[in-house]
């Protein structure tokens, strides 16, 4: 008997296929140019202004206690900067990204782009937390996800503790996704419907080395219980247009100009 799909989470309620997720913001060559750096103020604008369906960001707790938008643990790759984001200020970060596009706090993310959705990974294990209490008022328009599950779980107790009338969206990190990948292997419906419990979208690399994550099976098996399939990070309109032609539900990329015109032209 095929499982009936449950009714997807807020998130992901609207039609449009398949999803544009803008990698970190949207940084053109133009602004490349100019300074601006991915996970700032400019780039999320920038590709809200392109058209892309959701925002892709990352986030790390500053010495003062700020939860703000970077991916990297320290500030070297960015700014030429080493230090680590934790031992530094917001204020003093907001100068040091005053020229490069500026930086923000998921507070200010989701205050400032109010109907835009979010798909947030927890970096580190004193972000979790804080970050759960701050999206607990916007789950409808949040996704949750991290590599690791237990900052993942964190993240949504903390959420689940301020006691919000939709709890965020989820995709699972690596052993969740593992789980997953072995129940889907075994063909059985039951194990993998019990793997993908909870989820609401696999968020996942084609290949984790050489294995192969992405899958035929894999995609019918998300689809039948009512989980959405997005792929990182592809940047090539052929391959977009072969991943979808699969049934990938979304593409995260870096190239938001180019996916909306190889995908929605």
């Amino acid at each position: 008997m095929t499982p009936h799909p449950r009714d997807p989470h807020p998130y992901l309620a609207d039609a449009s296929r398949p999803r544009v997720i803008a990698h970190r913001g949207f940084v053109s060559d133009e602004l490349a140019q100019r300074g601006v750096a991915e996970n700032t103020r400019a780039a999320f604008t920038a590709a809200l202004a392109a058209g892309a369906d959701i925002l892709e960001t990352d986030c790390h707790l500053t010495r003062d206690g700020a939860v703000v938008l970077a991916h990297d643990a320290d500030l070297s790759r960015v700014t030429g900067d080493p230090r680590e984001i934790g031992a530094v200020d917001r204020v003093e970060l907001a100068r040091i990204f005053a020229e490069r596009g500026g930086l923000l706090t998921l507070e200010e993310a989701l205050a400032e782009y109010p109907r835009a959705r979010w798909n947030i990974d927890v970096k580190s294990r004193a972000v979790a937390a804080p970050l759960g209490r701050i999206v607990a008022r916007h789950g409808a328009r949040v996704l949750v996800t991290s590599f690791s599950d237990s900052l993942r779980r964190t993240a949504f107790a903390a959420a689940a503790g301020e006691r919000p009338a939709i709890l965020p969206a989820t995709s699972p990190g690596r052993g969740a996704l593992v789980r997953v990948l072995l129940a889907s292997a075994t063909g059985s419906r039951r194990a993998v419907r019990r793997a993908l419990a909870g989820l609401d979208a696999l968020q996942i690399p084609e290949r984790q080395g050489r294995i192969r994550v992405l899958t035929p099976r894999l995609v019918a098996a998300a689809h039948a219980n009512g989980v959405e399939v997005h792929v990182w990070t592809v940047n090539d309109a052929d391959r977009m247009r072969e991943l979808t032609a699969m049934g990938v539900d979304g593409v995260v990329t870096d190239r938001t100009d180019l996916a909306l015109a190889t995908l929605r032209p």
